[in-house]
């Protein structure tokens, strides 16, 4: 799949722009804060609905401006098409003319994989960043699995405001079992997906680490719940009951699960060295493409943010190694030197894109 026009109006500091892109390497060169990070944005807004910068959609509309759209046309190895998407007082989203009501109606229709200089925070910081990594992933090939999730949160969101209900007001604490259904329900289904989803990551992680690091380090993964079915979740939450409503807040679920890295035995987050993590978030991110590889029968569009700078010459060349059947979305500051590559340069300057060539068949 590619990604063959991108058009956006009052998009961040987009007035108007429609740029076509090339089957491989795409590379957006300019200094900082000129709209190059706006560009892969825009293609994750497509993707998965929202932006990866934001939580606030109104946050990408242009200042001063009321709304802002964003349109894609794309093709896959069977069918093309188009995403655009309105947002201004309501977000409505539309795939080749027709406006859909359930944001799982897009996912999976333009699979990608994102790279930014923060995903080394997926690591080192908290669980919350492992979590959206694994919801990101499993949504797109999933769609369902984002229904649920929402209905989790939903009703995670509303049982904490009856625990304060309970504890300020003297509300009736037994219905609580209402919402413990709920998301027992919801919770055995979520762990279902995000387990069968960290096997397929451990069946490639651990190979494409090895080659990364030259046989050097092993990598494993594990992951931790505290709703490992739905009976056993019922169970925890009705046992503290008490301590939640004191606190306020549902205290266990899967929305506290996590998964954590292992390199050679050692916790890497706590024992890693710098170098060796942002070695196993692109081992992490390689096995994501080649899984969504496999599902779809197709690679998806790998968007790397500023990442390239990240690495060293060993761990680019791996990357590269990886996705020569990729169509690939690169931002940076400087030219980027890419033997035997086809790519395409584009120039961004205050909101801007000046085609300046690049290397296409060989040629210059």
């Amino acid at each position: 799949m590619w990604i063959k026009n991108i058009k956006l109006s009052n998009f961040r500091n987009y007035d108007k722009l429609n740029v076509d892109l090339g089957k491989n390497i795409n590379i957006f060169f300019g200094e900082n804060a000129q709209g190059k990070t706006n560009i892969i944005e825009s293609i994750f807004l497509c993707s998965i609905g929202k932006s990866f910068r934001t939580n606030k959609d109104k946050e990408m509309i242009k200042l001063e401006k009321e709304d802002l759209d964003v349109e894609i046309e794309y093709e896959k190895s069977d069918r093309s098409g188009s995403i655009k998407i309105d947002i201004g007082d309501k977000k409505n989203i539309f795939i080749n003319g027709i406006k859909i009501k359930k944001l799982s109606d897009l996912l999976g229709k333009i699979n990608i994989v994102l790279f930014t200089p923060d995903d080394i925070d997926m690591i080192k910081g908290s669980p919350e960043k492992r979590r959206k990594f694994l919801d990101i992933m499993i949504s797109q090939l999933r769609p369902n699995y984002m229904h649920i999730l929402s209905i989790y949160q939903k009703t995670l969101k509303e049982r904490n405001y009856y625990l304060k209900e309970i504890k300020e007001k003297g509300k009736d604490e037994n219905l609580l079992e209402i919402w413990d259904e709920k998301l027992a329900e919801s919770a055995e289904k979520i762990v279902f997906y995000r387990k069968e989803f960290i096997e397929k990551i451990k069946e490639k992680i651990e190979e494409i680490h090895k080659e990364i690091t030259g046989q050097k380090e092993d990598i494993k993964i594990e992951y931790f719940s505290q709703c490992e079915d739905r009976e056993e979740y019922l169970k925890i939450l009705k046992q503290r009951r008490k301590l939640d409503i004191i606190k306020g807040f549902t205290t266990k679920g899967i929305h506290r699960d996590d998964f954590l890295i292992f390199i050679n035995g050692k916790q890497i987050d706590i024992y890693g060295s710098q170098g060796q993590q942002r070695t196993a978030v692109l081992s992490l991110k390689l096995s994501e493409l080649q899984i969504i590889y496999e599902e779809v029968g197709e690679y998806p569009i790998l968007l790397l943010d500023d990442f390239m700078s990240e690495l060293d010459k060993s761990r680019r060349e791996s990357l590269i190694s990886h996705i020569k059947e990729t169509q690939v979305i690169i931002t940076c500051t400087d030219k980027l030197t890419l033997e035997n590559l086809n790519f395409l340069e584009y120039n961004v300057q205050e909101g801007k894109i000046i085609s300046v060539g690049g290397k296409q068949n060989g040629k210059i």
